[in-house]
């Protein structure tokens, strides 16, 4: 039978999703963490995916000058194509880099679900990740400018999204270490990271949405109102995020969370050890 979530569980899983969606840390991760450590159950999948709609809302409104510049750029460039610049072929890096991610996620839906939310896994490929993190920022050239971004750089830095399907990856982690491997500077990196997570991140959202109102046997069920209030504080939280790590990667390295990252990997794979916690 599945656990009812309280009011206490979806405002704090609603915060950790905020808080950790747009850092290189897993947020899905961050939350099957949390929610077993703290109230001994799964969240699930479809919470997970619903209170990302509050925090790709944030993207929204705190990229709304450039997303409305890029979908005027897109359509204005299909009728005129010597109006074709940087934003028209922005607008076609995000579409064509989306598709992987979107055939992927239809095809394992049900692994993404169970099987790759458990705690073993979660806790190996936040170490391992963090790993390619601090490669992608050793060897990374971070010497262009988003002005220079190409539909190689969107292709690899899409089909690297994938990667975040597994809990513990993370898509900022996976999207900005190709970026950094492909030689984007460090911001450029982040910045169409985060553009390139409106898509795939809204459509999973709302494609989990009637899952998330009823027990499925793969986590707590969370009422209407809950889910309401755990995205809206999602929002709240993750708008400052996007804020504060744009200012942080403009000056500073991502292998700050390279090593909490291990740790955090370390501390799960003793409480597992230990027998203090369940891995499914």
């Amino acid at each position: 039978m599945t656990d009812s979530m309280s009011w206490a569980q979806s405002i704090v899983l609603g915060a950790v999703q905020g808080l950790t969606e747009f850092l290189p840390v897993s947020s899905s991760g961050h939350l099957r963490i949390v929610s077993e450590v703290w109230f001994g159950d799964d969240a699930g999948a479809s919470f997970t995916a619903v209170t990302q709609l509050g925090t790709e809302a944030a993207v929204l409104v705190y990229f709304a000058r450039d997303i409305v510049r890029i979908i005027a750029a897109w359509f204005r460039g299909l009728r005129r194509p010597e109006a074709r610049d940087l934003d028209y072929r922005i607008g076609w890096y995000v579409i064509i880099a989306t598709l992987p991610i979107g055939v992927l996620g239809f095809l394992f839906k049900d692994q993404i679900r169970t099987g790759a939310r458990n705690l073993w896994l979660i806790a190996t490929m936040l170490i391992v990740f963090s790993l390619v993190i601090f490669l992608a920022e050793r060897y990374g050239a971070k010497k262009r400018p988003i002005e220079q971004l190409t539909r190689r750089d969107g292709l690899v830095m899409g089909f690297a999204q994938c990667l975040a399907l597994i809990p513990g990856v993370s898509r900022s982690g996976a999207t900005s270490s190709a970026g950094l491997f492909l030689g984007l500077e460090r911001e450029a990196a982040v910045r169409f990271s985060f553009l390139l997570a409106i898509p795939a991140v809204t459509a999973s959202g709302l494609f989990s949405l009637p899952d998330a109102f009823s027990p499925s046997g793969d986590g707590m069920q969370a009422s209407g109102p809950q889910l309401l209030v755990a995205t809206l504080v999602a929002f709240v939280i993750g708008f400052a995020s996007i804020a504060w790590l744009l200012k942080f990667v403009a000056n500073h390295s991502l292998n700050w969370f390279v090593a909490y990252r291990i740790i955090l990997g370390l501390v799960v794979i003793g409480l597992l050890a230990g027998g203090a916690i369940s891995a499914t």
